[in-house]
């Protein structure tokens, strides 16, 4: 039976909630060590929300030892793959009928759409887990060629304790994107989520207990980045950090390794995608890939299509196009509203910086085709409507930094040379697109692209069959898809003499 999600029915829900803040370690919830807490703000009206234990490094170290003694213990690791696969999709399903709940935690932290965190968060996250729970009975080991008289067996073994830490923007997506691999591989993780967005976390590590997850297999502590994570990261006694996040963080985190135990690092950071328009493009389906690409979930994703490099005889009738979109097609409206697609952002302290960096790129000269301005301020909320600069240079700071808001900086070109150049002028390397009904051009330039994932006349489409991540300072190892395993994993070869 369908439901009618409507407004009142997500209030009911919200009012109705009342969310854990505990750490999870060893299978239960514990309160922060120093008993300290943290008040979350909601961003979709800017009053109190949940209550969060403040966690530090004994907290870390509680959580660290609980996974490394289920991993010693081989309860997870050593468990027969087909009741591994069982649990693994049994909490998939459980996943799916906790949605309303999940999805109204997600809300609540981070702001966005209940219907988005619904429809979009928890299905990914709850098909993330399915997708490689489906696989932990399809994992083979080799035998290598050897001499007659030897035989040489070459086995993918789990690393052990994994460090997780994961962004605020898509929440139970990327933690599935973590949690799935590096459990299918036979690992304990411990996840420190971001100060942020907890909630999601607590609650999808209580249902994998439920779904028959052994104890300390899966731990989350909460708490602040330079408390929790950075602790995390120096652990002599995890061996790797998988971590989602800023560039900048990321650079701190492979320090944090080397300054350790040398733990293994996998990085998907920061972006400035370049989305390249020709004249011969179909305006139109460009038009909506632009206007989506960069604005959905108002702007906070790693790979956003921030950058319009779009050829100059063209750019006035394509940003007339893109206006036309995003007043048609993408509502900005309270998070419980089911008519919304875009929300809030993440809190006070971000939405000041987004608009700080507008009023800067417009000292520079960036010219304002419509929107980037604050509005919906009587909420209480952080919101930014969408917007697009235009007539820009490559080198001015909308072009350049990472914003991680709903902002689009349109830069004009004359030559294809030209759009190549500028496309990959910048730090990043996580996605692109070229829009051109030339297919020779298409492949061409998609090859020359600096990028994890480039995309031919459409934007932000996959599965979790193809694997996401970035080049250049965007960051290596790869999330979704079977190379995913692999990052978590080590080969150990087992060498036998006969005669």
């Amino acid at each position: 039976m369908t439901k009618n999600y409507t407004r009142d029915y997500w209030e009911s829900v919200l009012s109705g909630l009342k969310p854990e803040g505990r750490h999870f370690i060893d299978g239960a919830h514990r309160a922060a060590a120093s008993g300290e807490t943290f008040i979350r703000i909601r961003p979709m009206d800017g009053k109190p929300g949940a209550e969060l234990a403040r966690g530090n490094a004994a907290d870390v170290d509680a959580a660290v030892a609980s996974a490394r003694a289920a991993f010693e213990s081989g309860i997870w690791r050593k468990k027969e793959p087909l009741e591994k696969k069982k649990i693994m999709l049994k909490w998939a399903d459980l996943i799916r009928a906790h949605g309303d709940e999940l999805a109204m935690l997600e809300t609540i932290d981070v702001g966005k759409p209940v219907m988005a965190s619904l429809g979009v968060d928890v299905r990914l996250c709850a098909d993330g887990i399915q997708f490689y729970g489906e696989m932990i009975d399809k994992m083979y080991d080799e035998i290598a060629p050897t001499g007659p008289n030897a035989r040489a067996l070459v086995r993918k073994v789990p690393l052990g304790v994994i460090g997780a830490i994961t962004p605020w923007n898509y929440p139970m997506i990327i933690d599935a994107w973590k949690l799935g691999p590096a459990i299918a591989a036979g690992n304990s993780v411990v996840l420190k989520p971001a100060e942020q967005s907890s909630l999601s976390a607590i609650r999808l590590a209580e249902l994998a207990v439920e779904a028959g997850l052994p104890a300390g297999v899966f731990n989350v502590v909460t708490g602040y980045g330079e408390e929790t994570g950075k602790p995390l990261a120096l652990h002599m006694d995890v061996d790797m950090i998988a971590f989602t996040g800023s560039t900048e963080v990321g650079k701190l985190i492979m320090g944090y390794a080397a300054q350790s135990n040398v733990k293994r690092v996998a990085l998907e950071l920061g972006g400035k995608s370049p989305l390249v328009v020709f004249e011969d493009a179909d305006l139109d389906a460009a038009a909506v890939a632009a206007a989506w690409g960069c604005f959905y979930n108002s702007g906070e994703t790693c790979h956003a299509s921030t950058r319009l490099i779009v050829q100059r005889s063209v750019q006035d009738k394509l940003i007339a196009k893109i206006e036309a979109v995003t007043r048609s097609d993408i509502a900005l409206k309270h998070p419980l509203d089911p008519a919304a697609q875009i929300g809030a952002l993440i809190e006070e302290e971000h939405m000041n910086k987004v608009l700080a960096m507008i009023a800067a790129g417009e000292k520079e000269g960036a010219r304002r085709a419509f929107g980037a301005e604050r509005v919906m301020s009587e909420t209480g909320g952080y919101y930014v409507s969408p917007g697009v600069f235009v007539d820009m240079t490559n080198d001015m700071s909308l072009a350049r930094q990472e914003i991680f808001g709903p902002v689009l900086a349109a830069i004009p070109f004359d030559t294809e040379e030209e759009a190549l150049k500028i496309a990959n002028d910048t730090i990043y390397g996580l996605a692109g697109a070229v829009f051109t009904r030339d297919m020779d051009r298409a492949h061409r330039f998609s090859e020359e692209i600096h990028a994890g994932t480039v995309w031919i006349n459409t934007y932000d489409m996959s599965n979790f069959a193809t694997p996401f991540g970035g080049f250049k300072q965007s960051g290596f190892g790869r999330d979704r898809s079977v190379h995913a395993i692999d990052k978590y994993c080590d080969y150990k070869t087992i060498w036998q003499q006969f005669g």
